[in-house]
């Protein structure tokens, strides 16, 4: 599917267009055998519906690409972003499960998400929210869970963990996991926690920090480790907002 939306990904080459459409055919016919494979009801309805839903993926994924491109100055063309990053390559994963996972269908959406959890080290949930200009850099380590809600132009470094605060299984139908608003940076290795924890827009989350509770727009939260005071602390989170 990859190599049908952006052809930089396509291992394979058409000599016209007839050539082209036999194998958009094929790609129906194989996610329609997939569906049915995993005893989905309505195969054929879910087929037509995610194929219709084609160009506004490709409008979607080419927002997470313009913001991974400009938001890494490693990053020389578009075309080396989609060929090679991780970030972008899950990216898309979960854009792709995420339509299936709207249609209600139940292995295959978790299936594709995990298929590039594997490859590619980061852990996105098909059912999480997440919103236009998407950014992974590095990426490795990443978790969001499947209640997480991620608003518009956030950007996320390796071991960022978006989770629940609990595991018990009554909890599986509540929110478990924070909302992030628009245009958040989220550093390495920060865990955020709780399904009622809200990080503000335009806030910056500093690498390693821990945080299971709200912060205000423009919040910049960071972790810092120091000498022993008089309490006896060492290690302070920081919020100044």
């Amino acid at each position: 599917m990859l190599g049908l939306l952006y052809p930089e990904r396509s291992t394979e080459t058409f000599a016209n267009e007839i050539a082209f459409m036999k194998h958009y055919e094929h790609l129906r016919s194989q996610l329609s055998v997939i569906l049915s494979s995993c005893n989905e009801n309505a195969a054929e309805h879910i087929v037509e519906q995610f194929f219709e839903s084609l160009p506004e993926l490709r409008s979607a994924l080419d927002k997470d690409l313009e913001a991974t491109f400009l938001g890494d100055p490693a990053a020389k063309t578009k075309q080396v972003v989609i060929r090679s990053y991780p970030g972008f390559y899950a990216i898309a994963a979960y854009r792709l499960a995420n339509v299936l996972d709207k249609m209600e269908t139940l292995l295959l959406p978790r299936a594709l998400t995990e298929q590039a959890h594997i490859v590619t080290g980061i852990d996105i949930h098909p059912s999480a929210t997440i919103g236009e200009y998407f950014c992974i850099d590095h990426g490795t380590g990443i978790v969001v869970g499947e209640t997480t809600v991620i608003g518009n132009h956030v950007k996320l470094y390796q071991g960022v963990t978006l989770g629940a605060l609990s595991v018990d299984k009554k909890d599986a139908t509540t929110k478990r996991h924070p909302t992030i608003e628009d245009e958040v940076v989220i550093y390495a290795g920060a865990t955020i926690l709780g399904g009622n924890t809200v990080v503000g827009r335009g806030s910056v989350i500093g690498g390693n920090v821990w945080l299971t509770r709200s912060v205000p727009a423009g919040s910049k939260v960071y972790y810092s480790a120091s000498m022993s005071d008089e309490s006896g602390e060492t290690d302070r989170i920081t919020i100044k907002s």
